[in-house]
C-alpha cells in the first residue's frame, strides 16, 4: 500500500504545489489542503483492501487469540469443522454468509473510490 500511495502522489501534477507555495501556503498546509484531497481514491483503496485483508485474516488471529469468546468471525468459522470431518454444514454455511454482509457492505459504500483509486494509479 506504500506503493501504491507513492505511484499515485506522483502522478498528481507538481504545478499544484508550486501554486499553493507561491499563494503563500507552507508545507502543512500544502498537504492537508492541496495533496491530500486529491489523495481521497488512494486513501479509500487502501482502507478497503486493509478491512478486507485484515477481516479475512486466518492465521494471525489463529495465533495471538487464545479465548474463544475473542475469536475472529473466520477462526470461528473454522470451529464448525471438528477431527473427524464432520460438521454442521447449515449453521457453518450461515454464518459465512452472515460474515459477508460487513466486507459487501464496506465495498459497496467505497466502490465509487475503489474504483477510481486503482483506475488511475495505473495511469501515466
Amino acid at each position: 500500500f506504500i506503493f501504491l500511495m507513492v505511484q499515485f502522489i506522483r502522478t498528481l501534477p507538481r504545478e499544484l504545489d508550486e501554486a499553493a507555495a507561491i499563494d503563500g501556503a507552507g508545507y502543512w498546509r500544502i498537504f492537508l489542503q492541496v495533496i491530500l484531497p486529491l489523495c481521497t481514491p488512494a486513501l479509500a483503496t487502501t482502507g478497503i483492501f486493509t478491512f478486507i485483508w485484515t477481516w479475512n485474516d486466518f492465521f494471525s488471529q489463529n495465533l495471538y487469540l487464545t479465548n474463544s469468546d475473542n475469536l475472529t468471525v473466520a477462526v470461528a468459522l473454522r470451529q464448525f469443522l471438528d477431527s473427524s470431518g464432520e460438521s454442521s454444514w447449515g449453521p457453518m454455511f450461515a454464518m459465512s454468509i452472515v460474515s459477508l454482509g460487513p466486507i459487501f457492505g464496506f465495498f459497496l459504500a467505497g466502490q465509487k473510490y475503489l474504483i477510481r483509486g486503482v483506475a488511475t494509479t495505473g495511469l501515466k
